[in-house]
């Protein structure tokens, strides 16, 4: 059996959590691998973004409505 371990990068901002990937798909339906990284730690908040292709960092992310 093979098993494979993952490590994602600790958040810089908190030390307490670390980035995890998100993914998404595209306005044409297409997939988005790793459009949003964000912190584990829910006080700290942290992400990292692309929007439009534009890199957002910080912005608050809300619960999507759709």
């Amino acid at each position: 059996m093979v098993t494979m371990e993952t490590a994602y990068p600790e958040c810089l901002k908190c030390s307490s959590g670390v980035l995890i990937p998100l993914s998404d798909y595209g306005r044409e339906g297409s997939s988005i691998m790793y459009k949003a990284w964000v912190c584990t730690n829910p006080d700290c908040g942290f992400n990292i973004r692309i929007d439009n292709g534009e890199l957002s960092i910080g912005k608050i992310i809300g619960q999507s409505h759709k």
